[in-house]
C-alpha cells in the first residue's frame, strides 16, 4: 500500500479524535513532563501520605511541646506550607493526567486502525472465499459434464466393440459357408 493511502487510512480512522484535538499536551516526551508524572505518582502512594501524616504530627507536637516556637498554634506557616504544596501539585497531577490522557488517545488511535486493518482484512479473505467458491463450483460442473462425456463414449465404445464382434461372427460363418459352397479342404 502506498504511503499516501496509508496516511488517508490513518485519518479516516482518527475521525472519531478530531473534535479532541485540543487536547494536546504542551510539554510533550520531554524532561519536565516526565518528571511532572513521576511526582504525580508519588503523590498517590502511600509512602507519601505515611511520609507526610509522619511529618505533621512530629510539627505540631515539636510546637505544641514548647521545643520550639517557630510556629505556634494556629500552626500558620505548617497551613502555608499545605497551600504552597498543594499550588504545586495540582497543576503537575493536571499535566500529568493530560499526558496519560494523550498516551490514552494514541492508543485508541492504534486500536482503531489496528480494528480497520482487521476489518479489511476480513472482507478480502470473504470476497477470496467466495471466488474460490465459484472456482470450485464451475470446476465440479465441468468435472459432472466431462465424467458423463466419458460414460457416453465408453458406452459408444462398448457398443462399437460388441458390433465388431458380431460382424467377426458373420464374417467367419459367411467364411465358412463360403469354405463349405467352393469345397475348400481345412
Amino acid at each position: 500500500m502506498s504511503a499516501q493511502g496509508q496516511a488517508s487510512r490513518r485519518e479516516w480512522a482518527r475521525r472519531f479524535h478530531l473534535p479532541h484535538t485540543h487536547l494536546e499536551t504542551a510539554f510533550g516526551g520531554d524532561w519536565f513532563g516526565l518528571k511532572a508524572e513521576a511526582f504525580a505518582r508519588f503523590f498517590g502512594t502511600p509512602t507519601f501520605l505515611v511520609a507526610q501524616t509522619i511529618l505533621v504530627a512530629a510539627w505540631i507536637a515539636v510546637n505544641l511541646a514548647g521545643w520550639t516556637t517557630f510556629d505556634l498554634y494556629p500552626f500558620i506557616l505548617l497551613n502555608l506550607a499545605f497551600s504552597l504544596q498543594a499550588a504545586y501539585a495540582a497543576p503537575l497531577i493536571l499535566l500529568a493526567q493530560t499526558r496519560q490522557a494523550d498516551r490514552d488517545k494514541a492508543h485508541s488511535i492504534a486500536d482503531a486502525e489496528h480494528r480497520e486493518d482487521l476489518h479489511r482484512t476480513n472482507e478480502e479473505r470473504q470476497e477470496q472465499m467466495r471466488e474460490q467458491t465459484t472456482l470450485l463450483v464451475d470446476m465440479l460442473r465441468q468435472n459432472t459434464a466431462l465424467t458423463e462425456g466419458v460414460q457416453s463414449l465408453l458406452k459408444q465404445n462398448t457398443d462399437l466393440t460388441d458390433q465388431v464382434r458380431k460382424l467377426a461372427e458373420r464374417i467367419e460363418a459367411m467364411t465358412v459357408q463360403v469354405r463349405d459352397h467352393v469345397g475348400c479342404p481345412t
